[in-house]
């Protein structure tokens, strides 16, 4: 589920804010009325949504938008004329008066959104560094050499032993190395 922080300057509208979500099935962990309360309510979480009024009493929504940190959206809701015709980067708006229909529905975007790309997230591999390259690349030449296989050969070898024992490539090529030490 994600976690949704409602930040507006008055209480009422961020309490009012707060209500809908959570009739509408969202988790609100906070309500906020300072852009460093807001700010304080996102220590510790890896990401989420704050929805958000255009002006606090310490900030305006912009400076609150640059402290995010990543895996954090914001959902700006404003009057027409404080957004003008410009679109604010990598912040969604809605329009004062707020329709609640256009609320629910946006938020329920910007969650599948952030579902997407945890998805998305966990299929890419991590990246090794140098030194862990260059200990596979030498498992892989010590198999080439030594029992005579093609690179591709050694290397599915490495995968295929590091799934069946359960380590990582990097610790089944040094078993590789220490044992072909021996």
């Amino acid at each position: 589920m994600t976690n949704i922080i409602v930040a507006f300057s008055k209480w009422e509208d961020a309490k009012s804010i707060k209500n809908i979500l959570v009739k509408n099935g969202f988790q609100v962990i906070a309500v906020c009325t300072s852009g460093a309360q807001a700010l304080n309510s996102l220590e510790g979480l890896s990401g989420g949504i704050v929805v958000s009024g255009y002006r606090f009493e310490d900030m305006l929504f912009q400076e609150l938008c640059e402290y995010l940190p990543k895996g954090f959206q914001m959902l700006l809701v404003a009057s027409a004329s404080r957004m003008g015709d410009r679109t604010i980067q990598d912040v969604v708006c809605l329009p004062m008066p707020l329709k609640v229909h256009d609320l629910i529905t946006t938020v329920e975007m910007m969650c599948e959104s952030q579902r997407q790309e945890r998805i998305r997230q966990k299929k890419v591999p991590a990246k090794r560094s140098g030194k862990d390259q260059q200990l596979i690349q030498k498992a892989k030449a010590l198999l080439m050499e030594r029992n005579h296989m093609t690179e591709s050969e050694a290397h599915r070898y490495i995968q295929k032993c590091s799934m069946d024992s359960g380590t990582n490539m990097v610790e089944t090529a040094q078993m590789v190395i220490s044992l072909n030490l021996m």
